[in-house]
């Protein structure tokens, strides 16, 4: 069995006990998703032209399941099997492979990410590399905590001295790309790739910027808390606080002064 003991969550307060339930969550996925991980598999192409395969699925599904069993009255957001009481006052939004072309090319840079929600107010979030074997967690109000570690962002409050990420410019529209090209010229160092994993690099203090367009809820819902708690800041390209129904882009900077020099790029 592949080791998971660096899945973590060193906390006392009172989201201990959903903090450690994420944590079981987040175990049982490692355990799915890696025994599909460099196998053969099926790949199918869903309506968005994006792809997936049974890993995704029947992840998903057994996270739903242990919600389902230790919290019955909460609802679940996912990627492949849609909303069950959304509209509850607590909910978990979970994607259970973020960077599914990772997967299935074989590059280790795919995640699990995992939300949970009270009254619309995210309150814990945790990214999952399960092949790098790296956890992230956070829980509001007692910081954000890599392998059991507490992590936290650079000091970085310039442009020229930034280290931007972006999964691909591939997936910006016409109008999005020149403004993350006037945004990534005033950059000191650039690199591209990593879905979920470019903003666990933010919270750690190894990059400065990651920013991307074309998002859904269950791809960033996790990551509020994640940059939050590590000192940074993320909002959408408007500058708005991520939620639920947001547009799907999103700005995660190490301070508030380089976040205010990316944005005022970004929202042009």
């Amino acid at each position: 069995m592949t080791d998971l003991k660096y899945i973590t969550a060193p906390v006392q307060g009172e989201l201990s006990e959903l903090a450690n339930f994420t944590c079981s969550l987040t175990i049982s996925a490692a355990e799915c998703t890696t025994s599909y991980f460099r196998k053969p598999l099926e790949i199918i192409t869903k309506m968005d032209k994006s792809p997936v395969t049974i890993a995704d699925r029947e992840c998903e599904k057994r996270m739903r399941d242990l919600i389902a069993r230790k919290y019955p009255d909460h609802g679940i957001l996912g990627e492949e099997h849609g909303s069950d009481g959304e509209m509850r006052d607590e909910i978990w939004v979970i994607d259970p492979i973020d960077g599914t072309k990772s997967f299935i090319s074989g590059l280790p840079l795919y995640g699990t990410l995992i939300a949970y929600l009270n009254k619309q107010k995210v309150r814990i979030g945790a990214i999952s590399m399960p092949a790098l074997k790296e956890f992230w967690i956070a829980i509001e109000g007692e910081g954000c905590f890599l392998n059991g570690e507490k992590c936290s962002v650079s000091d970085c409050r310039d442009l020229n001295d930034a280290v931007l990420m972006t999964t691909s410019v591939e997936y910006f529209s016409e109008q999005d790309t020149a403004r993350f090209s006037a945004l990534r010229d005033k950059t000191r160092v650039r690199r591209y790739g990593g879905d979920c994993y470019i903003y666990a690099m933010v919270a750690s203090g190894w990059a400065d910027i990651a920013a991307e367009t074309g998002l859904q809820n269950y791809d960033y819902m996790a990551l509020i808390p994640i940059i939050e708690e590590a000192g940074g800041v993320i909002t959408d390209w408007s500058g708005r606080r991520p939620g639920l129904n947001s547009g799907g882009t999103i700005l995660a900077a190490a301070t508030p002064e380089l976040h205010q020099q990316a944005l005022e790029i970004l929202s042009r």
